[in-house]
């Protein structure tokens, strides 16, 4: 009994001395983007000269085609900011664990971080923490801002369940993320594949066009994309004044999705890790 009080605080002790480390990984990532400052303000000019485009385009469309949020027609600018915006998350997220891991690779830090007596688990959550915090918030001010450059209309009473929607949704980046970031380990180059992927799930989502448009068949399959379920409940807070209703029904099917994608992407991590381990061949690039 004795050695069972001993061993459960020492688990305590781990797992709280594990969490303890992911502020520094957090003040790195924050670090690392303030020193390519150009990278970031560019980063947002493409956003809204993509912005600026739609609207150009959005002119041309029929709006009539554009489902009602709310009984509320919309324009296709307000159709499409939202899809942009979780778009963008959805790219970032997927990029940002595998980057971080080539990174590592490339610059000769990731074998040394690994023999640290850091779990890997903390190593795969240290890398998305900041972006759990930076993303959510970079997409409320780009909703603010196109709303007030543009003279979108969003519910203001929708866009804290929107966000709570967006952090319950990350988890299911995140894995994705973690599944891309085994395939860095293995094959070392794999950005042309996250690109591809993350437009895909956009593009099969309806971010910037509706479900309905496309053949009956693949509308019913893209209607099982948690993005596209995400996008969905987002748009009914944002635009259609859904408010607080639209979160139990998020909640109960991305929550799952998060779970199933978070387990796959930690055993394609940890089984990628172990074959490079297994080969020797962490270290190269």
């Amino acid at each position: 009994m004795s050695g069972i009080a001993h061993a459960e605080p020492r688990r305590i002790d781990i797992v709280r001395g594990e969490f303890a480390k992911l502020p520094a990984f957090i003040r790195r990532d924050l670090l690392t983007l303030l020193s390519y400052r150009m990278g970031f303000v560019s980063d947002w000019i493409g956003i809204f000269f993509q912005v600026f485009l739609l609207y150009f385009i959005g002119k041309m469309v029929d709006t009539s085609q554009l489902p009602t949020f709310g009984g509320r027609s919309v324009t296709y600018l307000e159709f499409a900011a939202v899809g942009i915006a979780l778009g963008v998350f959805v790219q970032i997220g997927l990029a940002r664990v595998s980057t971080a891991v080539r990174t590592e690779q490339m610059i000769g830090t990731l074998e040394s971080l690994l023999v640290t007596p850091t779990a890997p688990a903390t190593i795969q959550l240290g890398s998305a923490m900041f972006d759990l915090v930076y993303i959510p918030l970079r997409t409320s001010v780009f909703l603010v801002a196109v709303a007030a450059v543009f003279g979108l209309h969003f519910s203001g009473g929708g866009i804290l369940p929107a966000a709570i929607v967006l952090l319950v949704f990350a988890p299911v980046v995140w894995g994705l993320g973690l599944m891309s970031a085994a395939g860095v380990l293995t094959f070392r180059r794999g950005e042309g594949m996250i690109g591809i992927g993350a437009s895909l799930l956009a593009l099969s989502s309806g971010a910037y066009f509706p479900l309905t448009l496309l053949p009956s068949w693949l509308a019913t399959v893209a209607q099982l994309n948690p993005l596209a379920i995400a996008l969905k409940s987002m748009r009914d807070a944002a635009l259609g004044g859904a408010g607080w209703t639209v979160v139990p029904h998020a909640l109960a099917v991305l929550v799952p999705s998060g779970a199933v994608a978070l387990v796959l992407g930690s055993i394609a991590f940890r089984l990628a890790l172990a074959r490079e381990l297994r080969l020797g061949t962490l270290g190269l690039y």
